[in-house]
């Protein structure tokens, strides 16, 4: 299936807190949207393997994903290297998208900030007909996104771009809200965590506001990029 935005995202639930809206907005808009997580985010305090692979699933039936799978890379240790840029590049050339969303370039997280890296390797690699890939013995064209955009996670990041997400924000929540070991459950027991405090919950709806009122809507989630944007026409922008 070729998709037209493909997300790429470190640790499930990455892409639910920080793109989520703008996934739902595309899709709405009759595109094809789906999720490769990295790891299964298997060093998380809270909750095993098992329970974010279940959650994940939910949130992908409330995304309305056209795919979602995970490389099963190892959370915390895989690395911008060879072995794990050829895995990327696989994702990249089988579903081969428009545009792809990946992890912010620098974040409180290291995961983040390394995975951005290396989407950004991977995605130029992935046009270079002479690195060779192949699925099940079959050879892959060579295949390059003509935009990566990079979300903005924990650390406020100054955005490229704003996507007004205002007519999804309560499935966004919702989407969120499946990863129920994660995130504030005052009916799930466990270690208390950064992000499963209800001020973090607080944090994200707000960083939302934030961006919304940054380009005269409600909500909005932002984007930066390595390079330079244009627009066709400037009454496309607002």
């Amino acid at each position: 299936m070729n998709l037209d935005i493909l997300v790429i995202a470190v640790h499930p639930d990455d892409a639910e807190l920080c793109c989520s809206g703008t996934i739902l907005k595309h899709i709405a808009l009759g595109k094809k949207v789906g999720i490769v997580d990295l790891t299964r985010g298997e060093l998380g305090t809270r909750g095993t393997a098992e329970t974010r692979d279940e959650e994940a699933a939910d949130s992908a039936k409330i995304l309305g994903l056209h795919i979602r799978e995970n490389l099963r890379m190892r959370d915390g240790f895989f690395q911008n290297d060879e072995y794990h840029r050829l895995e990327v590049i696989k994702a990249i050339r089988k579903y081969q998208p428009e545009i792809i969303l990946s992890n912010a370039l620098e974040d409180r997280h290291p995961d983040h900030g390394r995975a951005g890296d290396l989407v950004y390797d991977s995605v130029f690699l992935s046009g270079l007909p002479k690195v060779e890939t192949s699925i099940d013995g079959i050879k892959q064209e060579a295949h390059r996104p003509r935009l990566l955009l990079q979300f903005i996670q924990d650390r406020y990041l100054k955005p490229d771009i704003i996507v007004d997400v205002s007519d999804h924000m309560d499935k966004k929540i919702e989407s969120i809200k499946a990863f129920k070991t994660q995130f504030y459950n005052p009916d799930v027991e466990g270690q208390q965590t950064y992000i499963s405090s209800p001020e973090f919950f607080e944090s994200v709806i707000g960083r939302s506001r934030e961006f919304g009122k940054s380009i005269g809507a409600t909500f909005g989630e932002g984007f930066t990029s390595r390079k330079l944007l244009g627009v066709d026409n400037l009454f496309d922008l607002r």
